[in-house]
């Protein structure tokens, strides 16, 4: 596939998670997805991967990606922004803040055949945390 396919297939698959459409979602995932996200060591195969997904989702009901950039080489799509939602729902055993929160993110997807195989995912997890009050001891810069 080109660049530009692999750039759409993982776009696509972002912005399916982010309105929770679960179903369109698993057209861009493979099934034996191998995952890295935060909070978790590894998920392996889909039905892991869009537990996470879902567990998001619950937290972050509204969330959405926005990316800054979006770049390509091989089969890797790399994509850097922020994650941007209301804490409606527990997360990590937080019960819901009501709080609007906005953290940095950084992803590493592998395509091939036009599927998602592997994500890492990275988020400012210690902004997310200062966001929600739980981590108010943090030295701000």
């Amino acid at each position: 596939m080109s660049l530009e396919q692999n750039k759409s297939i993982v776009l696509q698959a972002y912005q399916a998670f982010d309105v929770g459409d679960i179903e369109k979602g698993k057209a861009f995932i493979a099934p034996d997805i191998k995952g890295y996200v935060m909070g978790r060591n590894q998920l392996k195969g889909s039905d892991a991967f869009f537990e996470y997904a879902l567990m998001m989702r619950t937290a972050f009901p509204d969330g959405r990606h926005t990316f800054e950039d979006v770049i390509a080489e091989s089969n890797q799509v790399v994509t850097r922004g922020t994650f941007s939602g209301n804490h409606s729902g527990g997360f990590m055993g937080i019960s819901p803040t009501g709080k609007q929160v906005m953290f940095s993110v950084i992803h590493i997807d592998r395509v091939m055949d036009g599927k998602i195989v592997e994500h890492w995912g990275q988020g400012d997890t210690m902004a997310l945390m200062q966001q929600l009050g739980v981590a108010t001891w943090l030295i701000k810069f």
